[in-house]
């Protein structure tokens, strides 16, 4: 793959992350019973970047959770024969809570709807909303975001990158071509 350009870095995902932040507190009216759980595994730590900027805001901590969902998904036997389980922490209770469920990028909406259904075989949310940092569209499923970094069309053939220090030691979001033959 080769990156055809760089759509954010490291001040534009600063800057959509306090965005989401502040739509955060203003479409629930504080931070009363919200808490956030990332996705393994480029959600997790966009949770945690979420919760900080909350705290710095509202001066109250907002519960961090991580949620693997790799046996929730549909496409689990196209994966690997033998799937890479990161692990579910959650360590608190989900039940009437106000859910905000963090990724990285949202695409066909598949992974948000495995990220739903392992969410209800722990607890009963009193509701779910959805915080992403790129919405790339092309959705399968009738999933939509509630809080959104950046709106980036693409086509099918192009791969959106999300970097973080935490994983990759630099912050970058890039779209790369796939290349022909290659399935992503």
């Amino acid at each position: 793959m080769a990156d055809k350009a760089e759509i954010m870095d490291e001040n534009g995902i600063t800057r959509a992350i306090t965005r989401i932040s502040h739509e955060i507190i203003e479409k629930n009216k504080g931070v009363e019973d919200v808490v956030l759980i990332g996705v393994q595994r480029r959600g997790v730590p966009l949770a945690k970047r979420i919760a900080q900027k909350i705290k710095d805001v509202e001066g109250k901590s907002v519960p961090v959770g991580i949620l693997d969902i790799t046996l929730y998904r549909d496409d689990l036997s196209m994966l690997a024969e033998h799937p890479i389980i990161n692990g579910t922490e959650i360590n608190f209770s989900i039940t009437n809570k106000k859910i905000i469920l963090v990724d990285d990028v949202i695409f066909t909406g598949r992974t948000t709807r495995a990220a739903i259904d392992a969410i209800m075989d722990i607890g009963r949310p009193k509701m779910i909303q959805l915080a992403i940092l790129i919405d790339r569209g092309h959705r399968e499923l009738p999933i939509r975001p509630d809080y959104v970094g950046k709106n980036v069309p693409t086509s099918k053939n192009e791969v959106v990158n999300v970097k973080f220090y935490e994983i990759d030691d630099e912050d970058a979001v890039t779209i790369s071509i796939l290349e022909k033959g290659i399935i992503n």
